[in-house]
C-alpha cells in the first residue's frame, strides 16, 4: 500500500506481465482524501499488445497511514472524456451566482 499520494498508481502486474500500464496521473486533491485521475493502458491478450488509452478518476481514503481505494469512476474512451470536459468547461463559463 502507498503511504503518500506521489506512490498512488494504477499499474498491475501479473505473472510478470504488466496488465494495466500507467501513462499518466494527475493529483486533484490531497489530505486525508486524496483524488486522482490516471491515463492507462490495459494489455490485450488477444492482440498481445496495450489497447487503447483509457482514463480512470479513484478517490483513496488515508487510514493508519495508508491510502485505501474508496470508490473509483472508469472513463472508457477518448469520446467520453471529450464529452466530461465539454460538461464541465460549459458549466464553468456559466457567471457565479
Amino acid at each position: 500500500m502507498a503511504s503518500t499520494v506521489e506512490e498512488l498508481t494504477v499499474n498491475y502486474e501479473e505473472d510478470g506481465l504488466l496488465i494495466v500500464k500507467e501513462l499518466d496521473k494527475v493529483v486533484l486533491t490531497k489530505g486525508a482524501w486524496a483524488t486522482l485521475i490516471f491515463r492507462y493502458q490495459q494489455w490485450d491478450k488477444k492482440k498481445e499488445d496495450y489497447g487503447p488509452e483509457k482514463f480512470i478518476i479513484r478517490r483513496y481514503r488515508k487510514m493508519n497511514n495508508e491510502y485505501r481505494s474508496q470508490s473509483k469512476f472508469n472513463i472508457s474512451s477518448r469520446d467520453q472524456a471529450q464529452k466530461i470536459i465539454d460538461a464541465l468547461n460549459g458549466w464553468l463559463e456559466e457567471p457565479v451566482e
